[in-house]
């Protein structure tokens, strides 16, 4: 008897996908807010053109992952999504009126939030359960190197270009059409959703009507209770975990240079690509919550450890480390959730967790910098480290 093959060609594909889609996206993300300025945007406006299209993207990925169960299609999604966040890069460049960067930006989120349930999903869906780990490692690992190489690619053009920045969001359409045209390369295996999902019977009284955008809401109703328990872990953990901004904003605080923050970002993106896959590979071996918790200890240490950095050479430990917590938790609890959910509700519960996720960034986000400017710095660092380890004792608690 044959091995069943681990990564098959549509994994494959779609990893290929958010690499070039990354890169696409992280080669504008350290140009996007000194844009922005250039065009008369201020530093308000930016925050609420990013937290409004945050918004959008957490919202939508609840509803069409939903969309995507209830048609039991994944593919159509997926490329809709990627084509729209493809196109938007080089409309940010045609006019540089706020509504008009608004409406590009949020079609860029919009993108993200259509294909993110679905692309989930049928990587679930091509993989065995006691595989998903190494499937969600190898997709991270992935994206992740796309993460890094962006920036890279960004840095080197303005070396060449200083202050150049339409051709940057012009060049950036590259790689984004190239993820585009992969996607039609994609193979979609058909689903029966008429037959009833084996692994749980869902009561009929539950059920979420199709057509309202705030249905998918309801599924904390139907959700398992392995699930309830998992997302409310995820969820608290989430409200000490503010936006990777205030890292970089603290290594500012400490006298470290623009272009060498820059520098550690992609050193961290570089990181947690290389660790996503063997920490994928370890959640299937000892488990999800072990390895989920081993990340949670990191980032204990990471925000502790912030406190007492003093230069740019502890900055680089900090920042390893920092890559190992995300590679040990993003792509993990990816597939910890479409492990314990009946496959034909992933594209949802994946969803749900995103949307409830975005809601409780914008708080913790808004709670770190109070707390920046109310206190000292460090306060915001030294209350997320206590934190993660209040939610290692809540994991630790819950029965397997």
């Amino acid at each position: 008897m044959s091995k069943q093959k681990i990564f098959t060609r549509t994994i494959w594909i779609l990893s290929f996908v958010s690499l070039f889609t990354d890169i696409a996206s992280e080669m504008l993300y350290p140009v996007m807010p000194i844009y922005l300025k250039t065009i008369g945007f201020t530093a308000l406006w930016i925050g609420i053109l990013e937290g409004f299209a945050e918004a959008i993207v957490g919202i939508s990925k609840g509803y069409f992952g939903k969309l995507s169960d209830d048609s039991g299609k994944r593919l159509p999604f997926v490329k809709l999504g990627y084509f729209l966040s493809g196109i938007s890069k080089p409309l940010m460049t045609v006019f540089a009126y706020p509504v008009w960067i608004l409406l590009v930006r949020s079609t860029d989120r919009l993108g993200k939030g259509i294909r993110t349930g679905a692309r989930d999903a049928m990587l679930s869906d091509e993989s065995a359960k006691e595989n998903k780990g190494k499937v969600f490692g190898l997709h991270r690992a992935m994206d992740t190197f796309g993460a890094a190489i962006g920036p890279l690619l960004a840095l080197l053009f303005l070396y060449f270009y200083p202050e150049h920045y339409k051709p940057l969001f012009i060049l950036a359409f590259i790689p984004g059409m190239i993820g585009v045209a992969l996607t039609f390369i994609i193979k979609e295996k058909k689903k029966d959703i008429g037959k009833k999902d084996s692994e749980r019977i869902v009561e009929p009284q539950l059920k979420v009507k199709k057509g309202n955008f705030f249905s998918y809401f309801l599924y904390w109703k139907k959700s398992t209770k392995g699930y309830k328990k998992l997302l409310i872990g995820l969820l608290l953990f989430t409200l000490f975990n503010s936006s990777d901004m205030f890292l970089l904003l603290m290594a500012k605080y400490i006298g470290i240079p623009d272009l060498h923050i820059i520098g550690v970002y992609i050193f961290y993106n570089l990181v947690y690509a290389l660790f996503a896959f063997p920490m994928g590979h370890l959640a299937d071996k000892i488990g999800m919550k072990p390895t989920f918790i081993i990340g949670l200890f990191m980032f204990a240490i990471v925000y502790g450890s912030m406190v007492y950095v003093q230069n740019e050479m502890m900055l680089y430990v900090v920042f390893f480390v920092y890559g190992v917590y995300a590679a040990a938790t993003e792509g993990v609890s990816k597939a910890w959730i479409s492990k314990i959910v009946p496959s034909s509700e992933t594209a949802t519960a994946i969803g749900f967790h995103a949307s409830c996720v975005s809601v409780v960034t914008l708080f913790a986000s808004s709670i770190a910098g109070l707390l920046w400017v109310s206190f000292q710095p460090e306060v915001t660092f030294l209350v997320a480290s206590v934190g993660a380890l209040f939610i290692i004792g809540y994991f630790l608690l819950q029965k397997k």
